[in-house]
C-alpha cells in the first residue's frame, strides 16, 4: 500500500476524531477502511505518514498543525492563533487560574493520585475552592477513593484536558522537579588565588592610607 493512498485518510481521521489518535488507532482504522485490499498498511508506513503530515501542516501556511498531544495524535490551532478562538470560548478559556489554584494543579500533577487531605498538608491551606474551579475547567478528575484513608476519600489526578492544554502526553512529560529548581540554583562565585592577592592588596593599601589619614589628624591638633 502507498503512503499517497494513506495520507489523506489518516488526515481526515485525525481531523473528524473526538480524541487523540495513537498510531495504533490510526493503524487498525486504516485497514478496517481497506479491508477490501488484500494488501495491509504497516506500522512503519502509518508512522511514516503521520510524520509526513506534521511536516506538511508545520509550514507557516496552515493556522493549525498536527502534532501529539493529549496522548496521541491532533489537530490543533497554532498558540499565535489562540486569542483569535478564544473568541468563540468566551470567558471560559480567557481567565487566569489563581495562584491558589495553579499550584494545587501543580501538586496534583507530580503527586497523582492523590486526595484533598494530603493536598492541604502540603500547601498548609484549606484547597476546597480550587479543587472546584480546577474541576469546573475540567483540568482534573476524581479517579477514584482511597481504599486504605478512614472514609475512603476521593483521590484526583489530572484530566484529558489538562494534557492538551499543557501539550504532553503524559504526566512523564511534565519537566522533573530537579530541572525547574536548577533554573533557581544561583552559583557561587568562585575567588581564585589571584583575585585574593588583590582583595589583600586593596586592603592594605586601604589600611595604610588610613594610617596616615590618622597620623596627619594627630599632627594637626
Amino acid at each position: 500500500m502507498e503512503l499517497s493512498q494513506i495520507i489523506p485518510h489518516i488526515e481526515v481521521l485525525i481531523f473528524a476524531s473526538e480524541k487523540p489518535l495513537t498510531s495504533a488507532d490510526v493503524l487498525e482504522l486504516i485497514n478496517n477502511a481497506f479491508g477490501f485490499m488484500e494488501e495491509r498498511a504497516t506500522k512503519e508506513q502509518v508512522d511514516a505518514a503521520l510524520e509526513g503530515i506534521r511536516e506538511k501542516y508545520s509550514a507557516e501556511f496552515y493556522p493549525f498543525e498536527v502534532k501529539q498531544s493529549g496522548g496521541g495524535w491532533q489537530f490543533l490551532t497554532k498558540s499565535i492563533y489562540h486569542p483569535t478562538v478564544a473568541q468563540l470560548n468566551g470567558d471560559k478559556y480567557q481567565k487566569r487560574l489563581s495562584n491558589a489554584a495553579l499550584e494545587t494543579l501543580s501538586i496534583i500533577a507530580y503527586k497523582q493520585p492523590i486526595t484533598k487531605g494530603e493536598i492541604e498538608a502540603i500547601r498548609g491551606v484549606n484547597t476546597d475552592y480550587s479543587i472546584q474551579k480546577l474541576l469546573e475547567k475540567e483540568l482534573i478528575v476524581i479517579s477514584g477513593r482511597d481504599e486504605q484513608l478512614p472514609g475512603r476519600p476521593l483521590v484526583y489526578a489530572t484530566s484529558q484536558n489538562f494534557m492538551d492544554y499543557f501539550g504532553i502526553n503524559s504526566s512523564d512529560d511534565l519537566p522533573q522537579i530537579k530541572e525547574v529548581l536548577a533554573d533557581l540554583i544561583v552559583e557561587p562565585t568562585i575567588v581564585t588565588g589571584q583575585n585574593q592577592e588583590t582583595v589583600i592588596q586593596v586592603d592594605e593599601t586601604a589600611a595604610t592610607e588610613n594610617t596616615a589619614e590618622s597620623s596627619d589628624a594627630g599632627s594637626a591638633e
